[in-house]
């Protein structure tokens, strides 16, 4: 059995029947900048150690801050543009305010249905190419990964919004300034893991909760004196309207309205999307969020609207329509001299502010996974799946946090063109999984639960489709190209990358021909290896025709020199399998199987062998450590690895193909252990 090594440099578990026994490793004293990293990100974690599976997931209240919050949030400026866009006609606010409540319970019913059928997370992107064919799903991942994108920069520039809204005009100059730096500490925070993230943002949250519910408990309450004359002025309204718009021009500008505020429905979906971050059971975990996040925000979003209207709330430039809210509601509250009301419009807007923080935080949570299964199916570079050593897809982590950033440059935080732009996205991808899920209950005919979730998905394909199509034709020209342009470029990028890979991959799979003219018998060599012996040390990822060929180049280039092979080999935990303990025992034993394939390969071909390997997050410092330690029991050791070539090199395979060969073999020159790489042709 081969020595197994796991996580970190410290880490390392035995195996007595291993021939290869590593010396202690000298502790090195730790640079400044080691102390810098792990002081802003936090001490690496063990991969091996799954615990840290329960550890680094959610209970559904806390799924609820890290992810509802996204939907939530969006009741501060959802609602605003739905109501803006009634005009004189506020009337029809009380109908704008049950069909946004409705909206939101549908599409969340929907969801659930969709966390049912998915557990394992990945929301529209996985739902699309399972049941509308990849091709599609990559339409749906990449509009998901733009909309991510728009999910951190519309929070942040409304939570900008908001909390400037109280300032004095003058400080308007360090708005977009403090947006950027709100980017960049949540772009911290996340590096560091995703549950050190949501906790801390976690009293946010709840002053966010208790500060609305007065808000609009009271608008309500305070005025059910007044219901008969309320009434009064909502017939009159009605009936003018009928009068100058009539019965179709009424229920287009109630459609129009409603259409416009769809931003109110953004982050319904980010609960299915980060499935797997929720606790055992994620199915049951995943649909407590769910109910907790919809019923939240149809409470809030209905509540806001019907606030507006018993308030006579009016947009006034350089404040929401949410501050003008509560300065009318809280106002003229006095304790004594005291003006209680200004303290507390402050906290309410602070609140908010800091709440739509919060709620970019989705984009940091869900972004990189949407990424991470789009990588794995090799639709993006293979890198985005890797894991940094604190657990978090730091890659993904840092190109939304860099893409938001430009984004916010690019429209100077204008909140009205974020959202048209962020709008479209979300209906997109909301209409691709409810047609999907609409086709999957269609062909169940002997499902009992057939017709109704049928009759949900329906409904909300109907809903969402209604609002793409008036989001798109209304705000086109508003920043709306922008978005389809961006989604479009990215769709066929993906499309090269996985055209690129595909044939690849074929011309790798030429080689596996090897592995059918293979010895079948041998002399069979002792199992134990001479550490004095000239020895061929082969870097491997699993056993295949690349591997094989690569043995059978050093015998070809170094004819008789060596007597021996040790296979090395590092299990990489990527966001894949760091699922559960179940994946990461599997890996272990995939990776075991295929060594002990090259061991026995070798032994019949006349040679002693012996296998290595460790589990990581990535393969370059666990293969050195390895490469060193067998290096200093065998002396006249030389390190192996191949390394795919192109009869034409692109500027960009660099960030398709990894340059771990050529990062180890300087690792390990550095510290004087030889390491030849060895060039396989790939035909492509």
């Amino acid at each position: 059995m081969p020595l197994r090594t796991s996580g970190g440099r410290g880490a390392r578990e035995r195996s007595g029947r291993s021939m290869i026994e590593t010396e202690p490793e000298v502790q090195q004293e730790e640079r400044l900048s080691d102390r810098v990293k792990r002081a802003l990100l936090g001490a690496p974690r063990d991969v091996a150690d799954t615990t840290h599976l329960h550890n680094m997931t959610l209970i559904a209240f806390l799924a609820w801050v890290g992810l509802g919050a996204d939907g939530l949030s969006s009741s501060a400026y959802g609602p605003e543009e739905a109501f803006r866009a009634l005009g004189q006609h506020t009337y029809l606010a009380v109908g704008l305010a049950l069909a946004t409540a409705l909206t939101v319970l549908i599409i969340s019913a929907s969801y659930s249905g969709i966390i049912e059928q998915f557990p394992t997370g990945g929301g529209g992107y996985v739902v699309a190419s399972h049941l509308l064919g990849p091709s599609i799903g990559v339409v749906s991942g990449c509009a998901l990964v733009v909309d991510y994108v728009l999910t951190i920069t519309v929070s942040i520039a409304s939570g900008g919004n908001a909390i400037f809204s109280f300032l004095p005009a003058h400080m308007d100059v360090w708005k977009l300034p403090a947006e950027y730096a709100a980017i960049v500490l949540l772009i911290g925070l996340n590096l560091r893991g995703v549950k050190e993230s949501v906790q801390a943002l976690l009293p946010v949250f709840l002053v966010f909760l208790a500060t609305h519910a007065l808000l609009i408990g009271w608008s309500i309450t305070s005025h059910v004196d007044n219901i008969p004359e309320v009434s009064h002025h909502l017939s009159q309204g009605f009936h003018s309207g009928l009068q100058t718009l009539g019965v179709m021009g009424m229920m287009l500008l109630l459609l129009r309205a409603y259409a416009l505020g769809g931003g109110t429905y953004t982050g319904i979906e980010a609960v299915s999307n980060g499935l797997q971050i929720m606790r055992e059971p994620r199915v049951a975990t995943g649909k407590r969020t769910m109910v907790y996040m919809s019923i939240s925000l149809a409470l809030t979003a209905g509540g806001i609207l019907i606030g507006y209207l018993l308030l006579n709330v009016q947009h006034f430039p350089g404040k929401t329509m949410n501050a003008v809210l509560a300065e009318r509601a809280f106002g003229t509250w006095h304790l004594g001299a005291m003006p209680v009301g200004y303290w507390l419009v402050l906290v309410t807007l602070i609140s908010e502010g800091l709440l739509l923080f919060v709620a970019a935080q989705a984009g940091f949570i869900d972004g990189p996974r949407v990424m991470a299964n789009m990588a794995v199916d090799s639709y993006l570079p293979h890198r985005f799946a890797a894991l940094s050593e604190q657990l978090s897809m730091q890659n993904g982590v840092l190109l939304m946090g860099v893409a938001a950033l430009a984004m916010l440059s690019y429209t100077r935080g204008n909140i009205q063109t974020l959202v048209y732009m962020y709008s479209i996205n979300v209906f997109l991808t909301f209409s691709l999984s409810q047609l999907g899920m609409t086709r999957f209950w269609k062909d169940r005919k002997k499902d009992l639960a057939r017709v109704k979730h049928l009759a949900i998905h329906l409904v909300a394909l109907l809903l969402c489709v209604g609002i793409l199509v008036v989001t798109v034709f209304e705000r086109f020209t508003h920043g709306g190209w922008v978005t389809i342009v961006i989604t479009s470029v990215f769709v066929l990028i993906c499309y090269g990358i996985h055209s690129h890979y595909r044939r690849s991959a074929e011309g790798l799979r030429q080689l596996d021909d090897i592995l059918g003219s293979l010895p079948a018998t041998g002399e069979a060599k002792p199992k134990s290896l001479d550490p004095k012996a000239p020895t061929a040390v082969l870097l491997v990822s699993g056993f295949s025709g690349f591997g094989v060929h690569t043995v059978l180049s050093i015998l070809r280039y170094f004819p008789g020199l060596y007597k021996q092979f040790i296979f090395i080999s590092v299990a990489v935990v990527d966001s894949g399998s760091f699922k559960g303990k179940e994946e990461i025992e599997a890996l272990k034993q995939h990776t075991e199987e295929d060594l002990a394939k090259y061991v026995d390969l070798a032994r019949r071909m006349g040679f002693a062998a012996d296998s290595v390997y460790g589990v990581g997050i990535e393969v370059v410092s666990q293969a050195s450590d390895l490469c060193e330690q067998v290096a200093k029991l065998y002396p006249k050791a030389t390190i192996f690895t191949g390394k795919l070539v192109f009869r034409r090199e692109r500027f960009f395979y660099g960030l398709l193909h990894n340059e771990t060969s050529k990062i180890i073999q300087r690792r390990l020159q550095w510290v004087g252990v030889p390491m030849v790489v060895l060039p396989i042709r790939a035909r492509v």
